[in-house]
């Protein structure tokens, strides 16, 4: 995969190097992660649905945790109970995983639920009436408006 060079988007932006760091390390051949197969809808103008396959998982042994703008999947399978059976084939993996998603800002985790061996976390992108795009009053400064309001007298008494 090739590399892209951020550094002349430094010139111009400010705050956007997590951004920059994250586009960058997705380039990274680490980061390919396979298991559990996923998921992520867009079910509405600004929720959104993260599915995980997670077949074998009981609710305990799933855990869900959002810090900084990433949430972490883990699923950790409990030790099994010895029985007198002896596995010809195991095609269903029984194994830890860890899968990390990045949230923009203002993502928040509303619901999780477990069914039919499907994990799903449901998304809120809600943004706070003080990051909302607001128009910005231009005002006159006073010698100007002095100014303004003398052209107006003159133009009246003429």
């Amino acid at each position: 995969m090739r590399h892209v060079d951020f550094s002349p988007l430094y010139r111009s932006t400010v705050g956007f190097d997590r951004l920059f760091t994250m586009l960058d390390s997705l380039g990274q051949p680490d980061q390919a992660q396979t298991y559990p197969p996923y998921n992520i809808e867009r079910t509405g103008e600004s929720t959104y649905r993260i599915t995980m396959a997670v077949a074998g998982f009981d609710e305990s042994e799933l855990s869900i945790e959002a810090r900084e703008h990433t949430l972490t999947v883990k699923g950790e399978k409990s030790e099994d109970k010895p029985t007198d059976s002896q596995f010809l084939y195991r095609g269903i993996a029984k194994r830890a995983f860890e899968r990390r998603f990045q949230l923009a800002d203002h993502v928040e985790i509303q619901s999780a639920s477990l069914k039919n061996g499907l994990l799903h976390i449901d998304l809120l992108r809600e943004i706070p009436e003080a990051a909302k795009p607001r128009k910005i009053g231009i005002t006159v400064a006073q010698s100007q408006a002095k100014q303004i309001e003398a052209t107006q007298i003159d133009a009246s008494a003429h």
